[in-house]
């Protein structure tokens, strides 16, 4: 298993989608022993579970279980007996259903950290209804505030599932096994999207209460009401960001776009933010991409071009980094952060469905015997 600095961590997740795998996906990163159950069925080709563009899926070993039988459900106990961390995604009540709540796991394993991931959280009113990233975040501010002036926008779903899902989950469940290595005492960790977007918001409800945010989308400094804080469309119909909020920053941006207007001299004019940005973004139309960043790379403007998921992987600065990576002939975001001592690294390519029925089995203590009774029983 992995070298990273997670390394030694046991962890068995319950197949889902979006949050849940990314979630694992982190942890394995960084050295994490994942073993997913999956639900025994066929397995998927193309851009489904089990092929290599599953990319949130990498990194961890399958065991492929039909959970309507007994044997399989003590299976998946006896496989958290000895895990650190649980992470589960469906809705609530449906682990309890199984048999595997976390009322039943505390009880064989109390140091167990039992993490759920769901959109609305374990309890409330919308606890047992579907919904999606969108929704999650449409409840606490944050949708209502991003977009155009016209009307909310779907920020990709990186604000709720996997900003406000997985990265609290993956959080929580860490901060759980220092508590239960420290006391013996495992927890539930309930995880709601909804309100680890909410927790994303804190800064920006900072602001309202100070009155330094308005409701209407795009009148603020940070979502694009600003003329120094958006993005620009350039003569050849690609596009650059510009963040030069900082006066000695705006200065510099002035000077390398050769403005010499003086209605530019009133930065923090709310009024006229509207109109400089009509006047910025004819300046910036009079040039290529290729020339803005000729002219602003790599200085204090607060500058950066605009790329595409194609682009992104060849640009100078992610080469430099191996921000970016290829693992069975996909191009794919390296494991982050990066740490001195422990570095993570991919384990390997997205599994196929039970692809390690019997490699993780015996790793976690299974002998070959209960193996080939699991296959028998129809279980495995």
């Amino acid at each position: 298993m992995g070298q990273g600095p997670l390394s030694g961590l046991k962890i068995v997740e319950f197949a889902g989608i979006g949050p849940g795998p990314f979630c694992g996906m982190l942890l394995s990163d960084l050295g994490a022993d994942v073993v997913r159950i999956d639900r025994k069925g066929p397995r998927q080709e193309g851009g489904g579970r089990g092929s290599p563009a599953d990319v949130t899926a990498r990194g961890r070993r399958s065991v492929a279980l039909d959970l309507k039988h007994p044997e399989a459900i003590e299976t998946c106990l006896k496989l958290l007996d000895q895990a650190d961390g649980l992470i589960e995604g469906f809705r609530p009540g449906v682990m309890e259903r199984l048999g595997l709540g976390p009322d039943v796991a505390l009880a064989r394993n109390p140091k167990l950290v039992y993490g759920r991931m769901t959109g609305w959280g374990q309890t409330g009113p919308y606890a047992k209804a579907a919904g999606h990233d969108m929704n999650y975040i449409a409840i606490t501010g944050a949708l209502a505030a991003i977009g155009t002036r016209d009307k909310p926008v779907p920020p990709l779903n990186l604000v709720g599932d996997f900003g406000g899902g997985a990265l609290y989950l993956a959080f929580g469940l860490l901060a759980g096994v220092i508590h239960a290595r420290a006391t013996g005492r495992g927890q539930v960790i309930d995880c709601a999207m909804s309100d680890g977007a909410a927790s994303l918001m804190a800064m920006f409800y900072g602001f309202k209460a100070g009155g330094m945010w308005n409701e209407g989308r795009r009148t603020n400094l940070l979502d694009g009401g600003a003329h120094f804080y958006d993005t620009y469309e350039c003569a050849d119909g690609k596009w650059i960001s510009i963040g030069s909020i900082e006066p000695q920053f705006y200065l510099l941006l002035l000077e390398k776009t050769g403005i010499s207007d003086p209605q530019f001299q009133h930065q923090m004019s709310r009024e006229e933010w509207p109109q400089l940005r009509e006047k910025l973004a004819a300046v910036i139309k009079t040039k290529s991409r290729d020339d803005w960043c000729t002219i602003m790379d790599a200085t204090d403007v607060c500058f950066a071009p605009v790329l595409t998921m194609d682009e992104a992987p060849r640009h100078a600065h992610n080469a430099a980094r191996d921000t970016f990576v290829e693992v069975a002939g996909v191009v794919q975001p390296a494991p982050a952060p990066r740490f001195s001592a422990t570095p993570g690294v991919i384990q390997g390519p997205p599994p196929k469905i039970g692809a390690h029925n019997d490699e993780a089995l015996a790793d976690w203590g299974f002998s070959a015997d209960a193996i080939a009774g699991l296959k028998t029983a129809g279980a495995l």
